[in-house]
């Protein structure tokens, strides 16, 4: 036998006793689970010895130690072992609670780190105040209590020491008692009026009536009383805006000269009033935006909507040149701009400024190319890297426990796992961790990455094509052009076929199961399960079918279709002009609610994307966006 081919025979023999030895790893790793469930500690210790080199060995001495919080020097020595990993982390948020039951604060404080977790926190300035660190606790308890909202058990010991110092005032229990009605928390509300003096207290309870009807303000007997007046007054008037915007605009500009009421609270009211104005689609929005003192991108933003709406360009050349440099870069400002330059005769300006703009990727570049019938900019330089790198990163350890779990159908823990991972990755290494993601069919997790790499440059992995087949034969089923399924599939769900949203929406199209019940029974199908939503043919199929109706509810309109698809008919209904006309691009960014705007804008550059990928004749996005009408 050669050199050669007895070298080919021990790498093959060594590959092949590597993948068994790895199969039978995974045997003993959901074995060594199923002992541990039913408490057969000695033979689970005994096995998960044999695993020492398997990637989800840490995993299983986490499962092990979790429930034996005792064993600190095993504890300790796993937390130093593993002192970077997720597993670690998981740990710690089991040791810490177990440390303050036990009332070792000492050692709280040692393996305390931060965290979102404001139970935690709580312990560990408890454990400061118990191992004579009182200022410092007493100081952060301080800025823990001054919340609207209720906070973790496990603040009461910390909270009940602070309200018995001089830290607590007057001044900070009306602060709370004012934070907890503006996140209409009425029974931390009236817990806090029990820490007021008795004369105070009618007070309060004067303020929760108007809490909780709004129209005692209209009340002349109002005009008479304490100097927290004004500010319950002005809490009126933006409770009563919120069900009766009209009736809290004519009280709120009759009265408020009768009040001693401070100018912060003046224009952060008058404020909320000028934007729930705008987002109304009120034709009094840009007047009440205009004189406000403090103007944030909210306000520059939607008096340039406001503005929009009444199409008066001159209002909007206004709006625009109060913007920061900074703003004035984006291609919301330039495409507006471009816009209004054009409306008010100054052709030459414009057409440069849309000339500029047609270069960007996005909604705004793609809507000026139109405007000056040029070609749209893909820029497609996708992720180029040595194959080496992609093989590196797969075989570090915290790669191949995700790796791991992906393989054992563990799908969530494995995802997990990556959110956890690539925190720690620098831009380089995201694009590799990206291009990782997509080889193993994360198409999901390979745009998330990508994204936190600040790549936007690699269409193959920000827009795969995959469902091609079922995208096609539903959208000719339904005659529809496929980019524009594409670019909502990209939109609800990045090509997720698993994905559930926090409202129980299912699959690539995020469909709603009530909904899904209903096409079926459109479809005259039988057999329906909510499950079957997880399937891309059947997701894919109902998705289609129920676009193409809302299509058919607004007359083939495909900015109101879409709209509707996100936030709804009845809403989009609502959002439609009272008369007359708007042009497709005005009504689009003056839509109120941020998410159903952006999303509408998003579904457009997708599908223009998604077009050009599939190699398809040219989509223009103004060909789908002609006027909108009222009804």
């Amino acid at each position: 036998m050669s050199k050669f081919l007895l070298l080919f025979v021990i790498v093959c023999y060594s590959n092949s006793f590597a993948i068994n030895g790895l199969n039978q790893q995974r045997k003993d790793f959901v074995s060594a689970e199923r002992l541990l469930e039913q408490g057969n500690e000695s033979a689970f210790l005994k096995l998960t010895e044999t695993l020492t080199d398997y990637p989800l060995y840490p995993y299983l001495k986490y499962l092990w130690l979790k429930d034996n919080l005792q064993q600190t020097d095993k504890v300790q020595g796993f937390l130093l072992a593993y002192k970077d990993s997720r597993f670690a982390e998981l740990l710690r948020a089991k040791w810490l609670p177990y440390l303050a039951k036990n009332e070792r604060w000492s050692d709280y404080i040692n393996n305390y780190q931060g965290t979102d977790s404001t139970a935690l926190e709580c312990q560990y300035y408890w454990a400061n105040y118990k191992t004579g660190n009182e200022q410092v606790a007493l100081t952060e308890a301080k800025r823990l209590w001054l919340v609207g909202h209720e906070q973790p058990k496990e603040c009461e010991k910390l909270f009940s020491i602070f309200m018995h110092t001089p830290l607590l005032t007057t001044d900070l229990v009306w602060k709370r008692f004012e934070l907890a009605l503006k996140e209409n928390n009425t029974g931390l509300a009236g817990a806090v009026r029990q820490l007021l003096s008795e004369p105070d207290q009618p007070i309060a309870d004067r303020w929760l009536q108007v809490h909780k009807d709004p129209l005692v303000i209209q009340s002349n007997e109002f005009l008479s009383g304490n100097e927290l007046q004004g500010h319950i007054f002005a809490h009126g008037v933006d409770r009563l805006a919120k069900s009766d915007l009209n009736t809290a605009l004519l009280i709120w500009d009759s009265k408020k000269s009768g009040f001693a009421i401070d100018n912060e609270t003046v224009q952060k009211l008058e404020r909320k009033l000028a934007l729930a104005l705008a987002y109304e689609r009120d034709a009094r929005a840009y007047e009440r935006l205009k004189p406000l003192i403090t103007i944030d991108v909210d306000v520059r933003e939607w008096s340039l909507r406001a503005a929009l709406l009444e199409q008066n360009w001159q209002h909007v050349a206004e709006a625009l040149a109060g913007a920061p440099s900074e703003e004035q870069k984006t291609p919301q400002w330039q495409y507006w701009q471009a816009r209004s330059l054009m409306a008010t005769g100054s052709i030459v300006q414009g057409l440069v400024v849309y000339n500029q703009l047609a270069e960007d990727r996005s909604y705004y570049g793609f809507m000026a190319a139109d405007q000056i019938y040029k070609p749209y900019a893909f820029s497609n330089n996708p992720v180029n890297m040595d194959g080496s790198k992609l093989d590196s990163l797969a075989e570090t350890p915290d790669f191949k426990v995700v790796q791991e779990f992906k393989l054992l159908g563990r799908d969530a823990e494995a995802k997990r796992h990556w959110a956890f991972i690539i925190k720690k990755l620098s831009k380089d290494q995201l694009k590799i961790a990206a291009k990782l993601a997509q080889q193993w069919e994360w198409y999901q997790l390979a745009i998330i990455t990508l994204v936190k790499a600040d790549y936007w440059d690699d269409l193959d992995i920000r827009f795969p094509l995959n469902y091609l087949q079922q995208v096609q034969d539903n959208a000719e089923w339904q005659e529809l052009n496929p980019a524009v399924i594409f670019g909502l599939i990209r939109q609800e769900s990045m090509l997720d076929e698993h994905a559930r949203s926090a409202v129980g929406a299912l699959g690539l199209m995020q469909i709603m199961p009530e909904t899904g019940k209903q096409i079926a029974r459109n479809l005259n199908e039988t057999g329906y399960s909510d499950n079957g939503l997880l399937k891309p043919e059947v997701n894919i199929k109902y998705g289609t079918f129920y676009y193409k109706q809302l299509l058919g509810q607004f007359d083939g309109h495909f900015a109101l279709a879409t709209a509707a698809y996100n936030a709804g008919p009845n809403k989009v209904i609502k959002w439609l002009p009272t008369q007359g006309s708007i042009p497709a691009d005005i009504w689009i960014e003056t839509i109120p609610y941020k998410e159903t705007r952006k999303y509408v804008m998003s579904v457009l550059s997708y599908a223009s994307i998604y077009q050009q990928r599939m190699q398809k004749e040219a989509l223009k996005i103004s060909g789908f966006l002609f006027d909108v009408r009222s009804r």
